[in-house]
C-alpha cells in the first residue's frame, strides 16, 4: 500500500463535497488495501519475496498503462518518464519488497500498524527536505508517533531467529523502511511531478518499479510448480491492491480532497487485523491495539488532520 504517489492538490468541489459521495471509495480502498498485506504474505511463502513483488508491479504496471493511453495521456508519460521512474523505486519496489519479506515472519496486523506511520515519516521529510517545518500540535504528533513506534518495536522486535529462522526484528525494519520511502516517495513527488495527472505517476511508478523487480523476481524465481492459488494471489495484488486501489484512490481525491484520502491509512490496519484473525487466525494482543492508536494519534497530529484548538 501506498499514499505517496499523488498529486496533492485541493480543490474546493472536494472540500464541499457531500461524505455520501466519497465514503463507498473510503471503506473500499481501505479494506483493498488492508487485504494487500494477506494477499502479500500469501505469495512471499511460495514465490518468495521478489517474484511476489516483482508480479505485483509488473501485473499493476500492465493493468494501468491500456487505461492511461485510453485517457490520452501517453505523451506526458514520456515527457516524464524519468521522474515517474524514479518515483517507482522508491513508492513500489523497495516498499513492496520490504514488506513481502516481512511478512514472512510478522503477523499482517503488525506490518499493517507499522504502514500506518507513512504520513508520520512523510511529516518528517517533508520537514528535513521540503522546509516544512511542524509547528505546535504537529511537532508533539512526530513525538507521539514515534515513541508508539518505539514502544511497539520493542515489544515485538528480536533479532534472535526464530524456529523457521525469522527473525521479526529485521521484518520490523523492514517495514519502516518501506514507510520511510514512502515518505521520502511523497517529498520527491511534491517537488518535482507538481501538477503531473496523478495517473501518469501511478503508471510510471509501476513501470519503473517492473524493471527493478522483474529481473530480480527472474533471478529468484521458486524451483517448484507454483500453485493455482499463488497465481490469483499475485493478479489480486497488481490488479485489485495496486490498479483497481490506485484508481480509487485518485478518484477519492478528487471527491474528497488530499487530507480526507491521506487518512485511509489508518483505516487498513482495522481490516488487515481482521482479515488476519478471521483467515490465518492470528493473535491481536492488546499492546499492539494500545501502540497502534498512539500511532494513529501521533500521526494524525503530525499531519495537521487533527488540531489542538484554542479558545
Amino acid at each position: 500500500m501506498s499514499t505517496a504517489a499523488t498529486t496533492p492538490v485541493t480543490t474546493a468541489k472536494a472540500a464541499g463535497t457531500p461524505a455520501r459521495v466519497w465514503l463507498l471509495d473510503f471503506v473500499l480502498l481501505a479494506a483493498i488495501w488492508g487485504a494487500s498485506f494477506l494477499f502479500m504474505r500469501f505469495g512471499a511463502k511460495e514465490l518468495g519475496v521478489f517474484a511476489t513483488s516483482g508480479l505485483r508491479v509488473a501485473i499493476a504496471a500492465l493493468f494501468l498503462l491500456p487505461v492511461l493511453l485510453l485517457r490520452g495521456h501517453g505523451a506526458t508519460l514520456r515527457q516524464h518518464w524519468k521522474l515517474s521512474f524514479v518515483v517507482g523505486i522508491l513508492n513500489s519496489a523497495i516498499p513492496f519488497a520490504c514488506f513481502s519479506f516481512a511478512l514472512l515472519s510478522i503477523t499482517t496486523g503488525l506490518s499493517s500498524i507499522l504502514n500506518a506511520t507513512t504520513p508520520l515519516f512523510g511529516a518528517v521529510i517533508a520537514w528535513l527536505w521540503l522546509k516544512d517545518r511542524p509547528t505546535g500540535s504537529r511537532a508533539v504528533g512526530l513525538l507521539i508517533g514515534f515513541a508508539g513506534v518505539a514502544l511497539l518495536a520493542w515489544d515485538k522486535a528480536s533479532f534472535k531467529p526464530d524456529a523457521s529462522g525469522n527473525a521479526t526484528g529485521w521484518a520490523v525494519l523492514a517495514c519502516l523502511l518501506a514507510t520511510l520511502c514512502y515518505g521520502i516517495a511523497a517529498s520527491f513527488t511534491k517537488r518535482y511531478l507538481s501538477g503531473l495527472p496523478s495517473l501518469v505517476t501511478a503508471t510510471g511508478s509501476q513501470l519503473g518499479a517492473s524493471i527493478v523487480l522483474v529481473p530480480l523476481a527472474w533471478w529468484f524465481w521458486p524451483t517448484q510448480v507454483i500453485s493455482l492459488n499463488a497465481w490469483l494471489t499475485v493478479i489480486a495484488l497488481g490488479v485489485l491492491c495496486t490498479g483497481v486501489a490506485y484508481i480509487l484512490y485518485f478518484r477519492l481525491i478528487e471527491r474528497a480532497g488530499p487530507a480526507r484520502a491521506l487518512s485511509v491509512t489508518f483505516a487498513i490496519p482495522v481490516f488487515a487485523l481482521l482479515y488476519g484473525g478471521v483467515l490465518l487466525g492470528e493473535a491481536v494482543t492488546s499492546w499492539m491495539l494500545i501502540c497502534g492508536v498512539v500511532i494513529i494519534v501521533g500521526t494524525s497530529l503530525s499531519t495537521g488532520l487533527v488540531r489542538f484548538s484554542r479558545k
